[in-house]
């Protein structure tokens, strides 16, 4: 079963394509390979993705290469940590990227395999990020978890940033 919901404020689609899936779907006016240096380049990546308040970035490393490894750790204010990380299966750059995902403290268990896909059209594009946890009931949970508000924010940074680089206002 396929159930749908939209944030209209930042257009955000969340969707279970499986009993163990979920995808996130959201377009960006900007071509595919500045979408994709968003997600991959370090410097891009702390200006948008974790981007609670209060929140700041300790480490953001990223060996973009299949069997390499990423690393994303932020403190928040009152000095608690969040970190995850992963290897990359796969990636072809601009169109997908391959990667395992697993958190520090496990708010859900074991880890999960997350595939994102890039599709260009008319210089607009959308990004469809397809998680698969090991059971219904881990994905459930992280439905029912706030990360559909927290990926929606960092995603509205994301569209001021690629908004600032497609014009050359980027700070």
């Amino acid at each position: 079963m396929i159930t749908t919901t939209k944030n209209e404020k930042n257009k955000l689609q969340v969707t279970t394509p499986s009993d163990r899936s979920l995808a996130l779907t959201r377009a960006f006016n900007a071509p595919r390979s500045m979408v994709f240096d968003a997600l991959t380049k370090p410097e891009l990546l702390k200006r948008w993705m974790g981007a609670l308040p209060g929140w700041k970035w300790v480490v953001c490393e990223v060996d973009l290469k299949v069997g390499g490894a990423y690393r994303y750790e932020w403190r928040g204010p009152d000095g608690e940590k969040m970190a995850m990380g992963g290897v990359y299966r796969e990636i072809v750059r601009p169109e997908r990227i391959v990667a395992t995902e697993k958190f520090d403290e496990e708010w859900y268990a074991g880890g999960a395999v997350e595939t994102t896909v890039f599709e260009e059209k008319n210089g607009k594009t959308t990004i469809t990020a397809t998680v698969v946890y090991a059971s219904k009931e881990i994905r459930d949970g992280v439905l029912k978890s706030p990360m559909e508000g927290g990926v929606a924010m960092g995603y509205d940074k994301l569209d001021e940033l690629l908004a600032a680089r497609m014009t050359g206002q980027e700070k």
